[in-house]
């Protein structure tokens, strides 16, 4: 890197922070570590007409009042601030999204007092399509389908934008009224799912939910409603959250058959997806598919709570009822 700043044809490298240079050499460096190991493609040429803008600063970016921040090689720079930091910084990124707009993103080291978790109040929830959560108390909240409701404006822009001429300025204004309509979108989707994670954490102390395969579920002819409900960002949220509230996330294996078995007398039932409303055959009891499920799950999860069993063991959903409880699939 020393020598390519002092050629001829590289003293634009100058212009940009060493540190950040660096960085991007790491990523490369992970990235062809990556390839050899046969964990990822070979690397590919990041072009700058393409490729989301973006550097790292491991150190020297601060925040100089509510609405400056001093950013090396550049200098000052306003910005709105929108809550004060917590903490030591670590470092920052700079980045700009597709709308255009620059944002920076601070890392911060924040010290978290070790909180014993507790299973005082235990949750268990059932995900789905036709129930975005359900609880074992019987609480449904219907998912908002944010995609969906903007889905016909989204349309229309791609088909104006369809339409323009090739690097015409119009072209340019409606590719960019297309990314803030999925801007718009995208916010819209994570303040929700933020929101209902918190209050989720808020409310119970051990949650257990049940793993599942999105990117197998986001290949079936459900796959845009699977993605618009966004299951596994909202899986991730509980986890991060309720590891800042000091709570617990119980994870039950996907093979575990929660939505086909009794929960009174754990008997199996050969069920279609259709079917959201079933009757027991042993014990003759009316089961709501989703209560039923989350009710299994909850029992799951606070077996493998008492066994000793945490989510990262758990997670490849290698969990095993026992025999007496009705056995699994």
């Amino acid at each position: 890197m020393t020598q390519l700043k002092r050629d001829a044809d590289h003293l634009w490298l100058q212009a940009c922070v060493a540190q950040s240079l660096q960085q991007a050499l790491m990523d490369l460096e992970t990235a062809c570590t990556n390839f050899f190991a046969n964990r990822a493609k070979y690397p590919r040429f990041k072009s700058r007409k393409r490729t989301p803008h973006s550097m790292r600063f491991p150190q020297c970016v601060m925040v100089v009042d509510d609405t400056t921040i001093s950013v090396p090689k550049i200098g000052l720079v306003r910005a709105v601030i929108h809550r004060p930091l917590q903490g030591v910084v670590k470092g920052a990124t700079v980045k700009q999204d597709a709308t255009g707009a620059w944002w920076v993103v601070f890392v911060c080291h924040i010290e978290r007092p070790d909180v014993a978790p507790t299973c005082d109040r235990p949750v268990g929830i059932d995900v789905g399509l036709e129930s975005f959560t359900t609880l074992h108390t019987g609480v449904k909240v219907k998912p908002p389908k944010f995609y969906r409701r903007g889905e016909k404006k989204l349309k229309r822009l791609a088909r104006k934008l369809s339409r323009a001429t090739k690097g015409s300025a119009n072209r340019r204004k409606a590719k960019q009224r297309l990314a803030c309509a999925h801007q718009r979108i995208r916010n819209q989707r994570a303040d929700w799912l933020h929101k209902h994670a918190l209050e989720i954490i808020q409310q119970f102390d051990t949650v257990c939910i049940e793993t599942l395969n999105v990117k197998g579920l986001a290949r079936t002819k459900l796959a845009k409603s699977f993605s618009d409900a966004a299951l596994s960002t909202f899986m991730q949220m509980l986890h991060d959250k309720a590891e800042w509230h000091g709570r617990r996330v119980v994870k039950v294996g996907r093979f575990y058959a929660s939505s086909k078995t009794c929960h009174r007398c754990h008997e199996k039932t050969i069920l279609t997806l259709s079917d959201r409303v079933w009757t027991c055959g042993t014990c003759s009891t009316i089961h709501d598919r989703d209560i039923n499920a989350a009710i299994n799950i909850l029992d799951e999860g606070i077996r493998l709570v008492a066994a000793g069993m945490s989510e990262t063991q758990n997670a490849a959903g290698d969990a095993v009822r026992p025999a007496s409880a009705g056995g699994r699939r």
